[in-house]
């Protein structure tokens, strides 16, 4: 099915990307079949955060089936055969990970400022 997607001589790949510890996080990227897997983890970091040598990628069609480990970071991208539609999916291996325990997505887990009401109105200034 995928192949269909697939615009004939083009050298780079539409690739859905998800991630193990960022479940809203899914983004349609771009990548050039000849990059390496490593300049794809460095492209994946500046998107989602995880560090390249915490991260392993995982290669699925486009009917959710796992198909590789993208595991040789020396090899291009090309050589694992993703066609337009395909997903690769970020595992976080960091366990203290910026992108670990919701920190990015729950902001039930963010301290929220409080004032008391005594303390609200001994504001100099009021704003409206």
């Amino acid at each position: 099915m995928a192949s269909r997607l697939q615009i004939e001589g083009d050298a780079s790949v539409l690739l859905r990307v998800t991630h193990s510890n960022l479940k809203s996080f899914a983004a349609d990227i771009r990548f050039s079949l000849q990059m390496s897997v490593e300049a794809v983890k460095d492209k994946l970091w500046k998107k989602c955060g995880t560090s390249v040598n915490s991260m392993r990628l995982e290669l699925y069609d486009d009917c959710k089936n796992k198909l590789c480990d993208l595991s040789d970071d020396s090899r291009p991208l090309g050589f694992y055969s993703p066609l337009d539609g395909f997903r690769i999916h970020i595992i976080d291996l960091d366990p203290s990970s910026v992108t670990s325990g919701g920190w990015l997505e729950d902001t039930s887990l963010v301290e929220k400022y409080s004032i008391s009401e005594d303390e609200y109105n001994k504001r100099s200034g009021k704003y409206i």
